[in-house]
Order: structure tokens, then C-alpha cells, then sequence
């Protein structure tokens, strides 16, 4: 199987519009998906991101630190995933519970690159 990133972004803070019973619905779902992929072996990693931080970038003079602005689209959360390929990655984020609680939520799928051809460098993991 081949690592994939799933990367949850929402714009603004999308849940706050929840109730409290919705927003506990929501997280109970989340588990439940999150134990069928452990239950599948398919679940390396999976964490929410507080909505809060700094966006670090290199100048030609310095360093700029940006305050994270939390109601522009951010990313909220991740999931690192084993699946066969890319359709299976994608099938399985389709399933995310944030697409039902969550209007404009996306998320990015990503293969994880495990090794650099050139060198035979294998990044570390805890897998």
C-alpha cells in the first residue's frame, strides 16, 4: 500500500454555526470513521489543527511571520492514510464525515513520497 495525506481545509470557522448537538454528532462521526480505517489498517495519523499559528516565509531581507487569519480558508485537520492508489485515497476522503457538517470543507489528497530515487534516502516514519 502507498501513503496518502489527506488535508482538511474549511473556510472560516465553519462549525461555529453548529449547535452543540451537531457539533458532538459531527466529532462521534469522525470517530467512527476514523475506527473503520483503523480497523482496515488503512490509519497512520489523524489530528485536528487548532485555528491558530503563523504563516512563516523567507524574504530577500528576512523572515516574514504572519498571524494564521482563521476565518479565510485554512487547513483544519489531517489524516495519514495507507491505500492502494489514488482512487482508493480519494474514495476514502469522499467518505470524510466534513463533507456532511461542513459546506465549502475540501480536502487535498496527496501521495506521500517515501523514498528520493537519486540517493535511496528513505524518510523516517512511524508506521
Amino acid at each position: 500500500m502507498k501513503e496518502f495525506m489527506l488535508l482538511i481545509r474549511n473556510e472560516g470557522d465553519a462549525k461555529k454555526s453548529l449547535s452543540d448537538e451537531e457539533h458532538l454528532a459531527f466529532i462521534k462521526k469522525c470517530e467512527v470513521y476514523i475506527g473503520t480505517l483503523k480497523s482496515r489498517n488503512q490509519l497512520i495519523a489523524a489530528q485536528p489543527l487548532v485555528r491558530e499559528g503563523f504563516v512563516i516565509s523567507k524574504t530577500d531581507t528576512g523572515w516574514n511571520n504572519n498571524v494564521l487569519v482563521p476565518d479565510r480558508e485554512v487547513q483544519v485537520g489531517y489524516y495519514h492514510i495507507l491505500a492502494n492508489d489514488m482512487n482508493e485515497a480519494i474514495s476514502i476522503a469522499k467518505d470524510n464525515p466534513e463533507f456532511e457538517y461542513v459546506p465549502f470543507a475540501s480536502i487535498e489528497v496527496r501521495p506521500i513520497k517515501t523514498k528520493e530515487k537519486e540517493t535511496a534516502f528513505v524518510y523516517p516514519a512511524k508506521i
